[in-house]
């Protein structure tokens, strides 16, 4: 139930299907779970969660594969540099296309054209050409189709349920792909050690095919807008900076996001040189590391799910945050493989309070009409922090080493957390229920 829904001018009690009379905040583990009782977010779910673990595969894989090629952490930032500039560059494009155009028949085209470059760098490996530069253009091309999706893909998920269970569905959905992010490490640590890069990237083009049934499947309403005259891509994304800028709410969840995505998230790529230069660790180990962030999250989900009519989104961005934070300075600082794994699983569930908290804010806040160009702002301010983050840090790395780099950009994020949350009015617009902009 939402917020929304908890007002009535009937003086019947009313109880919705979760069974909870109005005026009683609702909780427990199946409220927590209720997107799942419609048909076409299980479907999407399921396919994405196939379809992710696969993306991940590829995603240890090839800075696995980098490092052994150069030995060089700047290298790996390269990597990630590559893989989503371009989400950055064609972001105006791929929120306006979300907003003008079915989203369905934007993401089947993407995905399809993602396992075509996804079975493209399986061909170049097999067939001998190791060069660097040759698998950080792939990942790159794989990065143009991203950003053409990603919007869509945001704007989807509030197409396939009511509004009512609408937190519900963000949450699971973020819980979906970080829980790919366990499933899909742990398989690729196998795989390194077993069968070796091949096997990791004919997969993932492989778990490409589930989505797209899935996409075929669902039956969300047209997200397709009428027929007439259209503002260009660079006047609607111009509109959408102005309707940011007069919402605060929306405006601090991108803010929050960039930040994860800059101090915090390149430590999901720097698992590899922490294995290799600190841990001295096999690839099964390197699969558990990386594979502890999504269980971490996986291990949140239910718990966020569940106390979204208990505790203000504020409140978890204000104590999430700075969580998260000190987990990042934790596995920094670890000596060991065990304490790093353990910092990463709670890295993990920081993770997934920030992120998916923030998101819920846009969504709930935002008009369906803007949803695809607001929510192509918010991944192009985490798609352009977080390749300026690996890249700044692997460049640190190359002098600092690995441990005091990443232990200070998570004393870094720790301060900004600490600045946010002496600020509680404006952590407060987090908390807004309606797209009307903020009295100036």
């Amino acid at each position: 139930m939402s917020r929304e829904t908890t007002k009535t001018d009937d003086p019947a009690p009313q109880v919705p299907r979760s069974g909870t009379p109005v005026g009683v905040a609702p909780g427990g583990f199946t409220y927590g779970m209720r997107a799942f009782r419609h048909r076409d977010f299980r479907i999407f779910f399921f396919g994405a969660l196939v379809s992710n673990s696969g993306s991940w595969l590829q995603n240890l894989t090839v800075p696995f594969v980098i490092l052994e090629l150069t030995g060089s952490p700047l290298w790996v930032g390269l990597a990630g540099f590559a893989q989503f500039l371009p989400s950055f560059l064609l972001g105006p494009l791929g929120g306006s296309l979300a907003d003008r155009r079915d989203r369905r028949s934007v993401l089947l085209l993407t995905q399809t054209a993602m396992s075509v470059a996804a079975f493209v760098l399986w061909g170049v490996w097999i067939a001998g050409f190791h060069e660097p530069i040759v698998i950080l253009a792939i990942t790159a091309a794989t990065g143009v189709f991203s950003g053409l999706m990603i919007p869509s893909w945001q704007a989807f998920v509030p197409s396939l349920i009511p509004r009512s269970d609408l937190t519900s569905a963000i949450t699971l959905n973020s819980a979906q792909f970080n829980a790919s992010r366990a499933i899909g490490p742990a398989a690729a640590g196998a795989l390194l050690a077993i069968a070796g890069p091949a096997w990791a990237f004919f997969l993932n083009g492989v778990s490409f095919i589930t989505v797209i049934i899935a996409l075929w499947m669902v039956k969300p309403e047209s997200t397709e807008r009428a027929a007439g005259a259209r503002p260009g891509t660079w006047q609607s994304f111009r509109v959408a900076i102005v309707y940011i800028s007069q919402r605060t709410g929306i405006m601090l969840s991108v803010i929050c996001a960039m930040l994860v995505a800059f101090f915090g998230n390149p430590t999901t790529q720097f698992t590899v040189v922490f294995n290799k230069f600190v841990y001295e660790g096999s690839p099964t180990v390197l699969g558990l590391l990386t594979a502890a962030v999504g269980i971490g999250a996986v291990a949140a989900a239910p718990l966020l799910s569940t106390w979204d009519t208990r505790v203000t989104r504020s409140a978890v961005v204000r104590w999430g945050l700075p969580f998260y934070a000190l987990a990042i300075i934790g596995f920094g600082v670890a000596p060991t493989w065990q304490l790093g794994l353990l910092a990463l699983l709670m890295t993990g569930a920081g993770f997934l309070a920030v992120i998916a908290t923030t998101n819920t804010s846009i969504q709930m806040i935002v008009a369906d009409e803007m949803r695809g160009r607001v929510m192509s702002v918010r991944v192009m301010g985490f798609t352009l922090a977080f390749p300026l983050g690996s890249l700044a840090q692997g460049a640190v790395a190359e002098v600092w080493g690995p441990q005091k780099t990443v232990a200070t950009f998570g004393g870094c994020l720790l301060a900004c957390a600490i600045y946010l949350a002496s600020r509680p009015g404006l952590m407060a617009t987090l908390d807004a229920e309606t797209d009307a902009a903020d009295e100036r």
